[in-house]
């Protein structure tokens, strides 16, 4: 992982997205403490689990297709709110 000062992030911006795109995450340190990482989208994606639609993962659900399940509902009255 490349580091790089933040005075020199702030400076090159582009390049080191460009850095993240092509190479990797890339370390953003200040007094030589390292204080954030760029990632890709692509990399930040997968890490999130963002991959998929949330139709995709619906579709994928082992719950799919079992049209016989019933849920329960609580039939009770709502709670009082006083405004």
């Amino acid at each position: 992982m490349q580091s790089w000062q933040m005075q020199a992030a702030k400076a090159r911006f582009s390049e080191l997205v460009k850095h993240a795109a092509q190479q990797g995450p890339q370390d953003i340190t200040v007094h030589g403490r390292s204080v954030a990482v760029v990632v890709s989208r692509e990399l930040f994606d997968r890490l999130c689990g963002n991959e998929q639609s949330l139709v995709d993962f619906m579709r994928a659900s082992p719950l799919r297709g079992h049209d016989e399940i019933e849920f329960e509902r609580d039939r009770g009255l709502p709670r009082e709110i006083d405004f």
